[in-house]
């Protein structure tokens, strides 16, 4: 029996074809097909259309993390109209006035903001200005971000039951630096087991390198689904 975990396939590839191989291969056991920009800036609407093909259909989570005034995000937004992306990500700390323009300009889509990125730690948060701890930055994101129109969060699942606790229950939580118990832990400095992010209230796990730098991506991919539909 196939099974379809809430899992979003980070597609990060070295060129189309790569990509194509794995939203086919992965597909039939995911949600969700994550398109990011070292995908998208090479391979533009092509990959978008090809994904969602190849991969049956799955939910398409344009992760683009549009940052900059609040006109030029609108615009941006309406650019890609056209490809119906299920989500698209503004980075928080953009402002209100900025997820608020891109909500208006691509209302069908769930706006996702991206609160505090997973590679960064406490010691870079702090380097950077940002006044911490990621707890607490998080959540702050989190809360003006839905203020502002935003119907998905990206956090790390370190924060997930913090913000699941100050958002309401319709938001959808997606969280990254997601790894199964013993991988390896790459440029990732905040992260869980898909069980515990799952459990502490995400609603979407975004796992690349698991799955794509598996010997086979798509065994993989139904590994991990059984592991959490079971």
């Amino acid at each position: 029996m196939t099974v379809s975990a809430p899992i979003a396939v980070a597609l990060d590839g070295p060129n189309l074809e790569t990509v194509v191989t794995w939203a086919r291969s992965t597909g039939p056991f995911v949600s969700t097909m994550k398109i990011g920009l070292e995908t998208y800036l090479r391979d533009g609407d092509q990959a978008v259309h090809s994904v969602r093909e190849a991969s049956g259909g799955r939910d398409v989570f344009l992760d683009l993390k549009l940052h900059d005034i609040p006109n030029t995000v609108a615009g941006a937004a309406r650019s890609i109209a056209h490809l119906q992306p299920t989500y698209l990500t503004v980075h928080a700390s953009g402002g209100a006035a900025m997820i608020a323009a891109a909500v208006e300009a691509l209302p069908e889509t769930k706006i996702t903001a991206v609160t505090i990125l997973t590679s960064l730690d406490e010691a870079t948060l702090d380097s950077v200005g940002m006044r911490g701890p990621a707890l607490d930055a998080a959540c702050r994101l989190a809360e003006l971000a839905v203020g502002a129109g935003a119907r998905a969060i990206v956090c790390s699942p370190q924060e997930v039951a913090a913000i699941r606790g100050v958002v309401p229950a319709e938001i959808v939580l997606i969280t990254p630096g997601v790894r199964p118990a013993g991988a390896a832990l790459g440029d990732q400095a905040r992260v869980a087991t898909p069980e515990q992010a799952l459990a502490d209230g995400a609603d979407l796990l975004v796992i690349g390198r698991p799955i794509t730098a598996a010997e086979d991506p798509a065994r993989a991919a139904e590994q991990l689904s059984r592991g959490l539909i079971s």
